[in-house]
């Protein structure tokens, strides 16, 4: 997605915003995209509180003048900004490629609404092209691994499932955790998956955001288009 489509994804995301909101800062490049629009606004006297859902993005918005809060001291807001690695039918996302996927999702969570910012490449007619992002514990990885292997032959998904590296040591979120990038290539019931992979001890969480999106801006060479649920 070349950086003129995220300015303008990010600019349509960025009229959804009111006086007195309170809202979630997404991760990755496109959400910085927004959050660099968002500070001159808020340098302009647009009165908000952000929440962000990494540190990366922490840094950027009071770099940038934005006030920020926790989710403890905001458990309810009004809207989440945030990109997307696919979005698929029913703005069912596969989100987590910036390795923000659980706080991401716990922010998206507790929001009235979520709009997702994307380029046109990111929709897609079936999730799974995008390896999928599953956060784990470091404890039993490998049994973890497995199980997760096996809860996916179950639905009939196979391929790789291998540990998010850092150069030549193991990613870490924010949180500590572990990540594995499951290359499934398709996945046609995301709403099973979810459901199978959330029973497994070890999954913090994945991936998958299902009935979460409330509004998709999509930007592509013909101009923004809106898609919802």
């Amino acid at each position: 997605m070349s950086a003129e489509l995220k300015r303008k994804a990010a600019e349509v995301a960025l009229t959804h915003v009111r006086p007195g909101m309170r809202l979630g800062l997404g991760t990755g490049s496109t959400a910085e995209a927004f959050v660099r629009l968002l500070g001159p606004r808020v340098a302009e006297g647009l009165d908000i509180v952000g929440v962000p859902t990494s540190e990366r993005t922490a840094a950027l918005a009071a770099s940038l003048g934005i006030r920020l809060a926790t989710l403890d001291e905001l458990p309810e807001l009004d809207l989440t900004i945030d990109g997307a690695d696919e979005i698929g039918p029913r703005l069912a996302l596969v989100k987590g490629g910036g390795g923000a996927l659980l706080r991401e999702k716990i922010v998206a969570a507790a929001s009235v609404r979520m709009i997702v910012i994307a380029d046109s490449a990111k929709v897609v007619a079936e999730l799974g092209a995008f390896p999928l992002p599953i956060e784990v514990v470091p404890f039993g990885l490998e049994a973890t691994r497995r199980a997760i292997v096996a809860r996916a032959a179950a639905l009939g998904l196979e391929g790789p499932v291998q540990l998010r590296m850092a150069g030549d040591r193991p990613y870490l979120t924010d949180g500590g955790h572990l990540i594995l990038d499951a290359s499934f290539r398709r996945i046609p019931q995301p709403e099973a998956l979810a459901l199978a992979l959330s029973g497994i001890p070890g999954c913090v969480e994945h991936g998958l955001f299902i009935g979460l999106a409330s509004l998709a801006v999509v930007a592509g060479p013909d101009g923004v288009s809106l898609l919802e649920p």
